[in-house]
């Protein structure tokens, strides 16, 4: 019927019992497809994670501008990753950049919540924090 047709045979539902076939030109299907895969796409929502990168010795000062340029985003809804670099001898001692990160997740406390908790990996310290939901 397909040849008749000059159509394609194409199984649409391979797992059903009895497998399903339809006849029907193949690269329109194909190409209804991908469009299909294309709109899902645009739909999902991207939750966008910004970065700031601090020093155990970093000011108050530039602290708190990154306080505030991170509350910015998380009223937008971005999370917000607190890094905190060490370099030599800084990194026999973390609990200097787990005070920072703890103070700023203090500071910020009131529109976002902690998804990670200050963890230490290689050479850096990393605190993740997500808008809070009202």
């Amino acid at each position: 019927m397909a040849q008749e047709a000059e159509l394609d045979l194409v199984e649409v539902a391979p797992n059903a019992k009895p497998p399903v076939c339809r006849i029907l030109d193949y690269g329109k299907f194909s190409y209804e497809k991908t469009k299909q895969l294309r709109e899902a796409q645009k739909k999902q929502k991207q939750i966008e994670i910004k970065k700031i990168r601090l020093t155990p010795r970093t000011s108050d000062f530039h602290r708190d501008i990154h306080v505030k340029k991170a509350r910015e985003w998380l009223t937008e809804g971005k999370k917000v990753q607190f890094m905190v670099r060490f370099k030599a001898r800084e990194r026999d001692y973390p609990e200097i950049g787990r005070e920072a990160l703890l103070s700023i997740a203090e500071e910020l406390s009131d529109i976002s919540a902690i998804e990670q908790q200050p963890k230490f990996e290689g050479w850096s310290m990393t605190l993740m924090l997500t808008p809070e939901v009202s």
